[in-house]
């Protein structure tokens, strides 16, 4: 019997949390908006009707919440604002949000219950709503998740249309002309003779005006640029070299800076001899830090290399040394007492796999880095009344709530000034350069100081992906998957991450598991655990979190199961399938790859379908083996996230998502030596090269009825169907990753 609807330790809890909530502050409180971040400091000329529109007589600005981080998050936020609001792409200009809790991101509810995407039964979704509730109280501003889209969806075409009504009601009071007689097109009112008004010529009389709220959103079919092609508005800047990220900023006044902090991290810095780098050329000062140092030069590279010459006496790491007793750890973690829980519980398994189980098998995946393109960097100022703070952060509200308890500022003190990123893969939710530049910023106070990571500090003070083992046991009966028995452990990343903020994470975490035991499988016995092994080196989310692990554990377990059973890999998850959405997806992606057709001799494919933050995905992948090595020819990658906003940067993120995935399947991985990271830069932490670069074919389904985000679902079936497909081409099992270990890739 299932006992997925069975109310958690952790349901209870959030729901407890949500009553009170309700009880102290009411319904009304709960409805209320948040007041408009905007209004503060408007001309009176200038009209703001919500958080995300603002209109002068020198132009139109829309509001980006999310932060762009190379996933094109701004352009697709201005999108919905644009379509509703009658604005084409060049009539407006896009800004950053500041830190505000009118910004709150109630899409993050979803994967923060212990519930199945699919299961929108009563108590599942009574329970998102009391956390999406908890969430707009708190205002919880936060990027990631692949919540930006359905975050911003309905909510940021309201706004277009509240900005839209209100700038026709303006032209009403100025014409005269009823309401019902105006249209709107191009960023300006019509009149009924086709006389055109300027937004911008209406804000003076719209800032009089009450905003309308009594709304209506367009049809689909009226939709001038959701579902459309679009030009991301970032393209040409970046194309050209013009795009101004963090690492690029110059601010008057200022000094730059590098740190070196003790390379096992966590560790405490017992003191330091730095006068070789003190008589160095350019050299300006010596700033010790908590568990650091930092040299600010006249300019990086000087002080680059005077933190070389430093004669530096690290503390021990507070975790295993070495990397083989960091897997001793999650080993020993399949005991009883770090059951962190049973996420399914289908049919009796254990009992399916206690006789001589068809398969017995177990994988490993290892650490492996964030690694974006654009390395840390900060800039901060703090004066005695304030602290300004220039970077790229996915939760800035934490960003200002921090640097104000380092400077003994209120929060409201804080001014951080969010930049466009060079990649973050989950990285720029982390502290490190910001906690750093303003250490440094403390005791040079009114200047402004630019501190840089090296590539190679980057590496070192990373917080990796979880490391995670996974032990199977499979049934088969008459050609069939009747048993699958998959107990995964790894650390929990999750309360890692919370942990360095301050926030508890109750009950179990739903990500060690994520992308196995929410697996759209009904097989007879099926049975999925979580194990939390102690916390060793200090983990983040990255791209995927715990899917990027588990979804390779499950698919390959279930692979392995379907060939002992002498079944076809497609048409036997097609038989177990049991959420229609998927199922599309799936045949989607059999009829893309021509499944089942000859392959020549030395060819293979192989199959997975995840379903992560909500999306099934389904990839099948086509290799070659030649005397050289493995060649991945193929990928063929089908999703559904219920409504596509724009084509073209859906099948760049799927396309981006699966060479992500692949790559550091194949190539990547993060060992520890003396308690020290062991790779340092990228040319041994290699993602996939250009030359292992397979065509990858794309198709976005429209069948779900909630809106998702695609920025993490293509990563997770990545691995697992290249290791079933090299299978299906040489006969060999991959349960390892990096796949290099055991396999040549040309």
């Amino acid at each position: 019997m299932s006992r997925l609807g069975t109310m958690t330790r952790r349901g209870l809890m959030i729901g407890a949390a949500a009553i009170a909530g309700g009880v102290a502050f009411g319904t009304y409180r709960v409805m209320t908006p948040h007041a408009n971040p905007l209004a503060k400091g408007l001309a009176p000329d200038a009209a703001s009707f919500n958080p995300f529109v603002r209109v002068t007589p020198q132009g139109i600005t829309l509001i980006a919440q999310h932060v762009d981080v190379g996933q094109g998050a701004a352009s697709m936020q201005a999108a919905l604002i644009a379509e509703e609001m009658d604005i084409a792409f060049g009539q407006f200009e896009i800004e950053q949000a500041r830190p505000d809790p009118a910004y709150y991101n109630t899409a993050m509810a979803d994967e923060a219950v212990p519930f199945m995407s699919t299961d929108t039964g009563r108590v599942a979704e009574t329970m998102r709503g009391a956390m999406g509730a908890m969430i707009k109280l708190m205002g919880t501003q936060v990027t990631g998740g692949s919540t930006s889209v359905p975050d911003s969806f309905d909510k940021l075409r309201r706004a277009g249309a509240v900005a839209r009504e209100t700038l026709k009601a303006a032209a009403a009071v100025e014409t005269g002309v009823p309401v019902d007689e105006l249209r709107t097109s191009q960023a300006a009112v019509i009149l009924p003779d086709g006389t055109e008004i300027a937004y911008t010529a209406l804000a003076a009389t719209a800032a009089t005006l009450e905003p309308v709220t009594d709304v209506a959103l367009r049809d689909a079919s009226a939709w001038q640029l959701i579902g459309k092609p679009m030009r991301r508005l970032d393209i040409v800047a970046k194309s050209t070299g013009q795009q101004t990220y963090g690492i690029d900023l110059k601010i008057d006044g200022m000094v730059l800076g590098a740190v070196r902090c003790n390379p096992r991290k966590g560790g405490a810095l017992n003191g330091f001899d730095a006068s070789a780098a003190e008589a160095m050329r350019g050299v300006q000062q010596i700033v010790p830090l908590a568990n650091g140092v930092a040299v600010i030069a006249e300019n990086t590279w000087y002080a680059l290399q005077a933190l070389e010459v430093i004669d530096y006496d690290w503390g021990p790491a507070p975790y295993p040394a070495e990397q083989d007793d960091h897997w001793a750890a999650v080993a020993q973690a399949f005991a009883p007492d770090a059951l962190d829980r049973v996420w399914r519980d289908d049919g009796d398994a254990s009992s399916a796999v206690t006789d001589t189980p068809d398969v017995t098998v177990e994988y490993r995946a290892p650490y492996v880095a964030h690694q974006p393109l654009e390395p840390l960097s900060a800039v901060v100022r703090v004066t005695e009344t304030q602290a300004d703070v220039w970077a790229s952060h996915q939760m800035p509200r934490f960003v200002q709530q921090r640097v104000a308890e380092q400077t003994g500022l209120a929060a409201d003190q804080v001014v951080f000034h969010n930049q466009f990123a060079g990649g973050s893969f989950g990285h720029r939710l982390e502290f490190d350069n910001i906690d750093r530049a303003t250490e440094v910023a403390m005791q040079l106070k009114g200047t402004p100081v630019k501190l840089m990571f090296s590539r190679e500090e980057d590496f070192a003070q990373d917080y990796p992906r979880q490391i995670g083992m996974a032990r199977a046991k499979g049934a088969v009966q008459d050609g069939q998957v009747t048993a699958l028995d998959l107990e995964i452990a790894t650390p929990s990343a999750v309360r890692s991450q919370m942990g360095r903020v301050g926030l508890p994470v109750p009950g179990p975490d739903t990500q060690i598991a994520a992308g196995a035991w929410n697996a759209p499988y009904a097989i007879p016995h099926f049975r999925v655990a979580a194990y939390a092994a102690p916390e060793l080196a200090l983990t983040s989310s990255w791209r995927s979190v715990g899917a990027s692990t588990a979804g390779f554990f499950g698919e390959s377990a279930l692979d392995e199961v379907i060939h002992a059973a002498g079944a076809d890999p497609m048409a036997e998850r097609l038989r177990l399938v049991n959420d229609p959405v998927a199922k599309a997806v799936l045949e989607a992606v059999a009829e893309m790859s021509n499944w089942g057709s000859a392959l020549s001799a030395g060819k293979g494919r192989g199959v997975a379908l995840v379903n992560s933050f909500g999306v099934p995905v389904a990839e099948v992948i086509e290799v070659t083996q030649t005397a050289e090595g493995l060649r991945i020819d193929h990928v063929y990658v089908a999703a559904d996230v219920g409504r596509i906003v724009d084509p073209v940067n859906f099948e760049n993120q799927v396309q981006g998502g699966v060479i992500w995935g692949l790559g550091h399947a194949i190539n990547s991985e993060i060992t520890f030596s003396d308690g020290q990271v062991e790779q340092s830069n990228y040319y041994d932490a290699e993602g996939m090269r250009l030359y292992q670069a397979p065509e990858i074919h794309v198709r976005g389904l429209e069948n779900a009825e909630k809106i998702r985000g695609i920025g993490e679902p293509p990563v997770p079936p990545a691995a697992p169907a290249l290791a079933n497909a090299i299978f299906a081409a040489t006969g060999q099992r991959i349960r390892e990753m990096p796949f290099n270990r055991h396999i040549d890739f040309i």
